[in-house]
């Protein structure tokens, strides 16, 4: 049987970070879904069409890889797409607590559904969107945290806004 496992987030923007949990999951499982949420309540710099494009655009050349948007219980989208794997990335022991909690709510709700978590490397560790949306709004260097792509795409983005 084929193993699918879905990696959900807000992806506002995709960082290197989030692209090194990406490659290390396929690595691991058949296909990895890339889950873009809506996340209306953290007011996402960009909106979920901005991110799905983005997000699509970093990992096209990847083979095995999909994105999909949700606004769902990420454990619903999961038997939706007949996942049993949620990948969660740790950047810090900051990480752990909170990703814990979610992976056990994850559980409780769907007892099929396992939380496997990666770490980037440490080259990638200290990144995080949150991160990349200051330096933005600064119009400060984000080449080096984000993939190539998704720098294209901010910056046209920018000098449309000119």
């Amino acid at each position: 049987m084929k193993k699918i496992a879905l990696y959900p987030g807000t992806f506002d923007p995709i960082t290197n970070g989030h692209f090194d949990i990406i490659e290390r999951a396929l690595g691991l499982f058949d296909e990895v879904v890339v889950a873009v949420a809506l996340s209306a309540d953290k007011r996402p710099m960009f909106s979920l069409d901005e991110r799905i494009e983005m997000t699509t655009k970093a990992v096209e050349k990847l083979n095995n890889v999909r994105v999909v948007g949700f606004d769902n219980l990420t454990v619903e989208l999961a038997r939706s797409l007949d996942a049993t794997i949620l990948i969660r990335g740790l950047r810090a022991v900051s990480d752990f607590e909170f990703e814990l909690q979610l992976g056990y709510l994850n559980n409780s709700l769907d007892q099929n559904i396992e939380t496997v978590y990666l770490m980037p490397k440490l080259q990638h560790a200290f990144i995080s969107s949150s991160i990349v949306r200051n330096l933005l709004k600064f119009n400060a260097k984000t080449e080096h945290l984000l993939p190539s792509e998704v720098q294209e795409i901010i910056g046209n983005m920018n000098s449309c806004t000119l």
